[in-house]
């Protein structure tokens, strides 16, 4: 028999594991489950799930921060399952990409048909996911925990040079255009200022590149944008 889809449990109250686990099992789910937000985000990028059932209010990270870094690297589906009932908690959870939000106490019934219809929309749409550490010759991007290592150490990065380089790392290989690059960082305003991404690649170079003058990693097509080659 095929394996049902794969289910990441993720919340700090054992009961509501045990029975998320025990109710989702006997229904032919996989469970993974983890307990804190860095345990989660080692459980996504080991065991691939097909869907997140997601608490935000675990002991070391905020879920909305674990949300942010499970979209650094992949489209699964990812509900959210809390105590938190004010609506800006709702759309500051949907924002940060989460794609449904149930508030506790929960029905059983009602979870099990927003799993089955998030696993129905994710396997209709087949998101491709980007692996969650991607390695080069130079250095190391970790998506999911938005870090960058070279030589046994983190790289401090602005939020800005993130952003120019989770766009680049998720696209790997592919060309991003100019105007792509200053609209998804910067915004739509921001699609003729191609001075400002010389200025920051040029900063990104010098932080990764072995030979900032003549980049390996961090590659310009001229005129039409940039390529990110591991």
């Amino acid at each position: 028999m095929k394996p049902g889809p794969k289910v990441l449990v993720v919340d700090d109250e054992p009961q509501i594991v045990r029975a998320l686990r025990i109710n989702l099992t006997a229904r032919g789910y996989q469970v993974l489950t983890a307990h804190d937000g860095a345990e989660a985000l080692r459980a996504a990028a080991d065991g691939k799930p097909d869907v997140v059932v997601l608490d935000l209010g675990l002991p070391d990270l905020d879920g909305n921060d674990v949300i942010a870094g499970l979209r650094g690297w992949t489209d699964v589906p990812i509900i959210v399952l809390s105590a938190r009932q004010d609506s800006t908690d709702k759309v500051r959870a949907l924002d940060a990409g989460a794609d449904d939000y149930v508030t506790k106490p929960f029905g059983m019934d009602e979870l099990l048909a927003r799993l089955r219809a998030a696993v129905r929309r994710a396997t209709v749409s087949s998101p491709g996911d980007a692996e969650a550490v991607v390695a080069t010759a130079s250095f190391t991007v970790d998506l999911a925990a938005k870090k960058v290592i070279k030589d046994g150490k983190e790289v401090h990065l602005t939020p800005t040079e993130w952003g120019m380089l989770e766009i680049l790392v998720r696209n790997r290989g592919k060309l991003i255009a100019q105007k792509q690059l200053l609209q998804d960082v910067w915004g739509p305003q921001y699609r003729d200022e191609s001075h400002y991404l010389r200025v920051y690649m040029a900063q990104l170079r010098r932080k990764l590149e072995p030979q900032p003058s003549r980049p390996r990693h961090l590659v310009t097509e001229p005129g039409m944008g940039y390529r990110f080659e591991a």
